[in-house]
């Protein structure tokens, strides 16, 4: 129970870390995403060029675990499943469902909820770190005119 739970939570907490979009080359353009800054404008997909998107997801490892290895396993288990998920809102957007209640002209509650629902295919783990018992693994996808 503890450890579901837990990793539950490490699941639903992301960050992204900051980036630019810079060009390498002709036939690539680079995307990291980044949940501050508000002025990124995302670059549109072309027959001519590949898109490629960089994203870091992040995971804790629990608190209590048989061994360090288990403990860096789960954590990088965590950060993986972060970062698709992360992948999948970039590509396919996320669906956001919000309601209100309302009395006597007084919010009672407010409920937000969000949900992807995608696919993801052919990401490749570009690095992995692990200091202090954060995970931390940059997964990169190249997506081409043609797979769509």
């Amino acid at each position: 129970m503890k450890y579901s739970t837990a990793l539950a939570l490490l699941l639903a907490l992301s960050t992204f870390q900051s980036g630019l979009f810079a060009a390498d080359d002709d036939s690539k353009v680079r995307c990291v995403y980044s949940g501050t800054d508000g002025n990124c404008v995302e670059p549109s997909l072309s027959s001519s060029q590949q898109l490629v998107v960089t994203v870091f997801g992040q995971g804790v490892a629990p608190s209590v675990t048989a061994s360090p290895a288990q403990a860096y396993a789960l954590a990088k288990r965590a950060a993986l499943a972060d970062g698709y998920r992360q992948i999948a809102e970039r590509i396919k957007g996320v669906r956001v469902e919000g309601q209100d209640s309302v009395k006597n002209m007084m919010l009672q509650r407010s409920t937000v909820s969000t949900s992807v629902d995608a696919m993801v295919r052919g990401a490749n783990v570009m690095d992995t770190t692990f200091k202090d018992g954060l995970c931390e693994v940059e997964l990169e996808i190249v997506l081409s005119y043609s797979q769509f």
